[in-house]
């Protein structure tokens, strides 16, 4: 890829999944954008999918793609995307997240590899006080 097709690099972004109930009976988990930049972030559009193969037939599994935008994201703000089931914790997810910030267009792809999304990986997202997986 020629380098003037590459966009500017991104930094102090991340996406985080994270559990909200700890009990076991109500356990809920969401997606959430960090915004940890010094600048605000605008017209914010973030895809997701997840991807996979079933382990025990090989079967190929893709979901459906969804799409959230978001206005604006101020400066070490955090914005809620959407749920997420355990489901499709043994399959890859991908968020592709892209934003404007001062008339240049950034974006980056997160993706959470199959497996990842544990309890034994989780650690304790500061900005968001619970504990989770987060992509810088």
């Amino acid at each position: 890829m020629k380098e003037e097709l590459k966009g500017p690099k991104v930094e102090n972004v991340a996406v985080a999944i994270v559990q909200t109930k700890p009990d076991a009976e109500n356990k809920e988990h969401y997606v959430y954008l960090l915004n940890l930049r010094d600048d605000i972030m605008e017209g914010i559009i973030v895809s997701s999918t997840g991807y996979g193969e079933n382990l025990v037939t090989g079967e190929k599994i893709k979901t459906s793609t969804l799409r959230h935008g978001i206005e604006v994201m101020l400066p070490n703000e955090a914005a809620r995307i959407e749920p997420i089931m355990p489901e499709v914790f043994g399959i890859a997810n991908e968020y592709w997240v892209s934003f404007w910030v001062n008339d240049v267009l950034y974006d980056k792809k997160f993706v959470f590899p199959a497996g990842i999304i544990t309890e034994s990986n989780f650690k304790l997202i500061e900005q968001l006080g619970v504990p989770g997986v987060i992509l810088k």
